[in-house]
């Protein structure tokens, strides 16, 4: 079967291997649909730590079931669209013992730690899939980094009547911005740098947006919370700038959750941590539930799914499609690869 990989930074290349042969207890997977995420493009930009080469990336996927084996329940057969949570775990480290497997130690992401789902066949245990509940495969490709930003908005236990500021409305970001308004009710002020962005995000939830390199993002806040700060500030960018600004500009009593990772050493005005009392959370990965809210959002229609995929391209294409995505970032929400 054919495959794709990341080689080295910048290189990259198609290949064949063997189609997998599932055990007892798993399923295989015919590959319909993938989208490439952040930490692809990390991967073939040499940033993406967690990564060894070559590595067949991949984990936001739509597939439909091959075939069954002896141990998967019933309600799953061939035909059945699905997609899956791409994360292993130990079940013995202290994250996992405590219930928050989603932040195991030894966890091993499709397409990062191991080989992902960039071939025409996987297979999987059964217990790692999520039904589809209707949605078309476009939908599904899109659960796992919105389940990111569901899990943040989780993280920050935002309510109904909290004020969200989200920082970055990437992918994720646009996860945690539909994930607090959408599904949670609450009120999100979104912040970026790209107008096309900030465009998304009202489509995706955002009652106010605030493009920080036009207007002064300080004041605009205050005028926005009544001089208070949000009450909840979630980090979807992995900048400094970005880390400290949650921390200066969230409420007395607030929370700051962070997804992204900072690309260098944060310094901090550490008085405010105590002075305002605030939760400093940060935000791993996805647990089953918030990819069955996901899926629920999916299903009322009223996220804008075919806004969010930039560019739709085939299996052969996917090599060019990264390398447009490396050269220009800003213009690219998600690509989507056709298997």
């Amino acid at each position: 079967m054919k495959t794709f990989l990341i080689d080295a930074p910048g290189r990259v290349s198609h290949g064949q291997k063997a189609k997998p042969i599932p055990r007892d207890g798993e399923v295989l997977l015919r590959v319909r649909r993938l989208g490439f995420c952040g930490s692809d493009l990390n991967t073939f930009r040499g940033g993406n730590p967690l990564v060894s080469y070559p590595r067949i990336p991949g984990h936001e996927i739509a597939a439909t079931i091959e075939a069954v084996t002896p141990g998967v329940p019933p309600e799953y057969a061939p035909g059945q669209s699905v997609t899956l949570l791409p994360y292993t775990t130990c079940g013995t480290c202290s994250s996992c013992r405590s219930g928050r497997v989603n932040a195991c130690r030894h966890n091993q992401t499709l397409g990062v730690q191991q080989d992902g789902a960039f071939t025409e066949y996987i297979a999987v245990p059964w217990e790692k899939l999520v039904p589809s509940e209707g949605l078309g495969l476009a939908e599904l490709a899109l659960v796992e980094p919105l389940a990111v930003g569901f899990h943040a908005a989780a993280r920050g236990r935002v309510a109904a009547a909290d004020t969200v500021l989200v920082f970055g409305c990437g992918m994720v970001g646009l996860g945690a911005i539909s994930g607090a308004s959408l599904h949670r009710g609450a009120r999100v002020i979104a912040v970026d740098v790209a107008d096309p962005k900030l465009e998304m995000a009202k489509q995706a939830g955002a009652a106010h947006v605030i493009n920080s390199a036009k207007e002064n993002l300080h004041e605009r806040l205050l005028e926005l919370t009544a001089g208070h700060g949000p009450d909840v500030a979630i980090e979807a960018v992995g900048s400094p700038a970005t880390f400290t600004a949650c921390v200066d500009e969230v409420g007395f009593a607030g929370r700051v959750v962070y997804i992204g990772y900072a690309k260098a050493p944060v310094s901090y005005e550490t008085k405010l941590f105590v002075l305002k009392e605030l939760d400093v959370l940060g935000s791993r990965n996805a647990t089953r539930e918030d990819f069955r809210q996901v899926v629920a959002m999916l299903g009322t229609g009223r996220y804008p799914v075919a806004g969010t995929i930039t560019r739709t391209v085939s299996f052969d294409e996917a090599g060019t499609a990264l390398a447009d995505w490396a050269a220009d970032p800003s213009a690219v929400t998600k690509i989507h690869v056709l298997v």
